[in-house]
């Protein structure tokens, strides 16, 4: 769903008034309702290992060079080399002194760092996307800004989490009278999201809603 059609659903569930142009959310409310459901598409993207964020890249590390631009926009979920796992180690001055452990990789300022080969390798790394959303082209981007992007996280889950979810964080009012009808529908969807996307419940993420 876009991002307009899910401001103005918020909208609705607020008892607001709904408008007809993206360019008409003007008052506090849609400003702070625009904020608020970017917040908690970013901490539900965050939250976990979602499978939904997983991408690959293909890095070329020319032969006797040892460090790369980290050109990778997220978090690392593996990294080979030869088919074999290279695992991520915190002393980068080893890499520097070259007495680094076998099999791993650091980074030092952006830089990646890798042991040294006598031939060029490929190295395949799988990560976690930074981006949150997506455009009306499907290009991928940090937060939701425009009438026609959309979240990253999968329909049809995506509607109640950000609709439920922005509806709790504007009120923030447990007293007020669909505050637990909106729990319930945010916690639901997101229980449909987990059950989706991670086969094995010891897997299983957990992603809480605070208050302000």
């Amino acid at each position: 769903m876009k991002y307009f059609e899910l401001i103005n659903k918020c909208l609705t569930e607020l008892s607001y008034k709904q408008v007809n142009n993206f360019a008409d959310l003007i008052k506090n409310d849609h400003k702070k309702i625009k904020n608020i459901m970017n917040l908690i598409n970013t901490e539900v993207c965050r939250s976990d290992k979602w499978n939904f964020l997983l991408r690959k890249k293909t890095l070329i590390l020319p032969k006797d060079t040892c460090e790369l631009e980290n050109t990778i926009p997220g978090r690392f979920a593996s990294v080979l080399i030869d088919e074999t796992p290279y695992k991520y180690f915190e002393d980068f001055e080893k890499f520097f002194t070259k007495n680094q452990p076998p099999y791993t990789y650091s980074t030092f300022n952006n830089k990646l760092l890798f042991p040294s080969f006598g031939e060029t390798k490929n190295i395949e790394i799988a990560y976690y996307t930074e981006n949150n959303a997506k455009d009306e082209e499907l290009q991928e981007k940090i937060s939701l800004e425009n009438a026609d992007d959309s979240s990253l996280i999968p329909d049809p889950y995506a509607e109640p989490i950000l609709v439920y979810g922005t509806c709790l964080r504007h009120k923030a009012n447990p007293q007020h009278v669909k505050f637990s009808y909106w729990l319930s529908m945010y916690n639901d969807a997101l229980a449909n999201l987990r059950s989706k996307e991670f086969v094995c419940m010891n897997a299983t993420p957990t992603v809480k809603l605070l208050r302000e």
